[in-house]
């Protein structure tokens, strides 16, 4: 492993000299570990005494790309900050023009009519993650995104104009989260924020929903800090 980790630092061939320094390994004993990991290609050797990572580590790291569940990867993020604020906290991706709920976590109690059901859908307008979405996108696609939809009214506070929308977009790229601020049900609030996936693409959204008294927004940051724990678990290595 020291090996393997002493190899990715460097962008090209590096030679057993170097490796065993690094490594602190007597050069007979890098030497022969390295033959076994030639043999298995988890290592190419490119000349006699050089060396760089081999293909078997792209095969293998694809497998378990292909293999990883966001939702299995965040539930135990998701009951954490459940834990934390005691709210109900949701796991949606987006389809087309809404986000769909794929997970939650929720008190018992729970009188909130808002995503009872995992597989619930809503437009991208009226919720936080969605417009996380919407924020990803250039101006013209959110403006497309108005136009095509016509931006439907659910409540009083629904943003239904492309201009104020346009707005509350560059504030959510700004500050990182969004809220629905009572836009999709009336007395419902929430803070959501994005989950980036190892090539940086936003693939999913966490989001906290509570009655609008007592939704605490300073609760953003906690929210903000468990979606990126959670894109960090599924591969992301971006800023934070």
């Amino acid at each position: 492993m020291s090996l393997l980790d002493a190899l990715s630092r460097r962008a090209s061939p590096v030679n057993l000299k170097q490796l065993a320094a690094e490594t602190a390994l007597h050069p007979s004993t890098a030497h022969r570990i390295l033959g076994v990991m030639v043999e298995n290609r988890l290592v190419d050797r490119i000349e006699p005494g050089t060396y760089r990572m081999g293909i078997r580590l792209l095969e293998l790291g694809n497998l378990v790309k292909s293999r990883i569940s966001v939702r299995q990867e965040a539930l135990p993020f998701m009951q954490t900050l459940h834990q934390e604020l005691g709210e109900t906290v949701n796991l949606s991706v987006r389809h087309e023009d809404e986000v769909v709920y794929v997970e939650r976590t929720a008190p018992g109690s729970s009188m909130m009519r808002v995503v009872q059901i995992i597989g619930a859908r809503a437009p991208l307008h009226i919720t936080a993650v969605g417009k996380i979405f919407l924020a990803q996108e250039a101006a013209q696609s959110s403006l497309a995104y108005a136009e095509r939809t016509g931006l439907p009214r659910y409540t009083d506070n629904t943003l239904t104009s492309p201009e104020h929308l346009a707005k509350e977009l560059e504030r959510i790229r700004t500050q990182g989260y969004a809220f629905d601020n009572e836009e999709a049900e009336k007395g419902v609030s929430c803070i959501g924020a994005g989950i980036y996936n190892d090539e940086g693409r936003l693939v999913a959204g966490l989001s906290v929903s509570a009655p609008s008294d007592r939704l605490n927004k300073a609760w953003a940051q906690s929210v903000r800090q468990t979606a990126e724990s959670i894109s960090r678990a599924i591969g992301y290595h971006g800023p934070v």
